[in-house]
């Protein structure tokens, strides 16, 4: 130690090698995500089908991601993380591949699905190799370089797929995916590491189980409602039967040796208003971001490339503003920048109400895009600490896992409430409707944080882990 500072040991073969496997596995994931949005118009041109097979090709994906990706984390750490990322790698390059060549809507659903699970392999296992590999200072130094390149992913995504669509084929923008899975499976094929399997470790199938239909059936339930009612055996089965493993889910939580979902960490005040926090700052965010893409293709008629550069402002938000607000909430504790960050990120969809029929994007877009970048900046690295600030060290693999779940279903309902809301037929009103709906949810977490959130006292005692 020299002038009060640690000296970092130097970064080994490989350690690189990991950070470069950890972030070309997320960035696979994270940036099918973003993309998806800008593809959708043109998959449903070519492919047939309205708003309900786009809301479908949305949620397929999230119903698997958001129900396994805490079974997932038990499964790498069972049989470990270089398996389970191998196996996840491999799935979403095959199920890209053959969403490349699909040859109906209903053939491009189901893969996505496959999609979502494969998805839910990547990001628990590649942040986990990071968290086995590096230790202190590295350790944080090298999450920062991760979340700095999925950010990347967000911001590179829907310009990529905006190009692909214009110019090319919405096909390639599957397709694009193979050569970073193919560059990290050779590096994991040259990678010398030792895998970290837990002992004792179980893994939670029934809580799984009871997950899947406990999602599918409502979503199913809300997304099909326009097509056959709710007075229909179709509609209402479903919504009942998810509905009841819902509550099933919960219980077994509650109630089985190694659950899924700890249910203990809700008892801490700033995790559980985070959370709630999340559930509505994320909707808005899947709801909001889906709805002005397509709305800019299909009403506006904007080009692929132009519809996705309107939210370029948010990405570069994220990547510039983040750290700021998230060294500031450090210093002066999370409540205020999570209060003030949604409603003023709702304020930036309430702007968006001038868009009509005919659309200037500089007058009717960039502002709210701005004034919603800025909110949304000032929200996300304050939430997270607060949520994993709250509980133990130990315990922020899984609050993580938890937070990174709820954020996935949170987004899941909301698409699937989108038929809803909409009414079946996307015009400048329904759309405003979704404006105006996105805005109050915003608006919500930001009231949630002010009642709910509380800086934290600064000690140098650890916080007690909750069982």
């Amino acid at each position: 130690m020299l002038n009060g500072t640690v000296p970092v040991s130097p970064v080994t073969r490989d350690q690189r090698l990991v950070l470069v496997i950890a972030i070309l596995a997320s960035f696979v994931a994270f940036l099918d995500s973003s993309v998806i949005n800008v593809a959708l118009p043109a998959i449903s041109k070519e492919l047939g089908g309205g708003l309900s097979v786009q809301q479908w090709i949305v949620d397929a994906y999230l119903i698997t991601l958001g129900s396994l990706i805490l079974l997932a984390g038990s499964l790498s750490d069972v049989f470990g993380r270089i398996i389970v990322l191998r196996v996840g790698l491999i799935g979403f390059g095959l199920a890209s591949l053959l969403i490349a060549v699909a040859p109906s809507a209903e053939f491009v659903i189901v893969l996505r699905g496959v999609q979502g699970i494969a998805g839910a392999l990547l990001v628990p296992s590649s942040l986990a190799l990071i968290l086995s590999t590096f230790r202190d200072a590295a350790q944080a130094k090298a999450i920062g370089q991760w979340t700095a390149w999925t950010s990347a992913a967000f911001l590179a995504g829907p310009i990529l797929g905006g190009l692909f669509v214009d110019y090319l084929s919405w096909r390639f923008v599957f397709a694009i995916n193979v050569i970073p899975i193919a560059v990290t499976l050779y590096l994991l094929a040259i990678l010398t590491h030792t895998d970290v399997r837990r002992v004792g470790v179980g893994i939670d199938f029934p809580g799984s189980i009871l997950g899947i239909v406990g999602l599918g059936g409502p979503v199913f339930a809300l997304i099909e409602q326009s097509n056959y009612g709710w007075g229909s055996p179709a509609i209402f089965l479903p919504f009942g039967v998810g509905c009841l493993s819902l509550v099933a889910f919960v219980w077994w939580q509650a109630t089985a040796k190694n659950p899924m979902l700890p249910l203990g960490l809700f008892s801490v005040r700033n995790f559980s208003a985070g959370n709630i926090t999340t559930v509505l700052v994320y909707a808005a965010l899947s709801l909001g971001g889906l709805i002005v893409i397509v709305f800019l293709q299909e009403v506006v008629h904007f080009r692929a490339t132009i519809a996705a550069l309107a939210f370029l402002p948010v990405s570069l938000g994220n990547v510039f503003l983040s750290s700021v607000f998230g060294t500031l909430s450090g210093r002066h504790g999370p409540r205020f920048f999570m209060t003030v960050g949604p409603i003023l990120a709702g304020g930036g969809y309430l702007l968006l109400l001038r868009m009509g029929h005919v659309v200037n994007y500089w007058f009717d877009v960039l502002p709210g895009i701005i004034v919603f970048s800025v909110g949304l900046s000032m929200t996300v690295a304050p939430l997270t600490s607060a949520i994993l600030g709250s509980i133990a060290a130990e315990q922020a693999g899984i609050g993580s896992a938890v937070n990174n779940a709820v954020a996935r279903v949170a987004g899941l309902v909301a698409i699937a409430m989108l038929g809803v809301i909409v009414g079946g037929n996307l015009d400048v009103d329904s759309f405003h409707r979704v404006l105006m709906v996105t805005a109050g949810l915003l608006i919500a977490g930001g009231i949630v944080s002010f009642f709910g959130i509380r800086n934290p006292r600064r000690s140098f005692e650890p916080a007690p882990i909750v069982t």
